[in-house]
């Protein structure tokens, strides 16, 4: 059976640079052997603010949550904004506090791929530490690789293409990093 790889990320601009990031590491996991699903930052938005004192989910909570549940690895990427990550993907981490009385609590067992992109260095390596932490905070397993992506030059083209050959293989070692991991631990 292939392993299940959720990509959650982006921003709220269809075809923003960490959602062809996030596609480019995916389609990397589809090449290694997995099934994927995306949940893009247009599908981020339509979550509402994490509330844990509020039981009841809206259908897209439910769905996040469950494809998660059922995953065996993730790959996150967010925005690098101020040194850390967007609020909206943090939202959707958040949400995954609904996983902790699961049989695999929270991240638990998965291997997450982390993404940054943003506008300077400094931003990319405080913002992929960030990401890491709270990856580790939920139990998951951050891949060797983190790729992080400084957005001040182009690195995609119209249609979503990496030009950049460095920050393709990142992306790709990502996406083939959680999909190894995932069908290895989860055989």
């Amino acid at each position: 059976m292939k392993p299940l790889v959720v990509g959650i990320g982006g921003s709220t601009r269809t075809g923003s640079a960490g959602e062809r990031a996030l596609c480019i590491a995916l389609k990397a996991a589809e090449e290694a052997g997995a099934c994927t699903r995306l949940f893009n930052g247009v599908f981020l938005a339509r979550i509402p603010i994490y509330a844990p004192e509020i039981a009841q989910r809206t259908a897209e909570q439910r769905e996040l949550i469950e494809a998660v549940r059922n995953s065996d690895g993730l790959i996150i990427a967010s925005p690098g904004y101020h040194g850390g990550i967007s609020g909206l993907v943090k939202n959707g981490l958040d949400l995954l506090e609904d996983l902790r009385s699961d049989r695999r609590c929270y991240l638990d067992g998965r291997a997450v791929g982390c993404i940054i992109t943003a506008s300077g260095w400094q931003t990319v390596g405080t913002a992929l530490a960030a990401l890491r932490s709270i990856v580790h905070a939920l139990r998951g397993w951050p891949t060797p690789l983190g790729a992080g992506l400084n957005t001040t030059k182009e690195i995609f083209d119209s249609t979503g293409g990496c030009i950049d050959d460095a920050v393709a293989l990142q992306l790709t070692a990502v996406g083939r990093q959680v999909a190894e991991f995932a069908r290895k631990w989860n055989v």
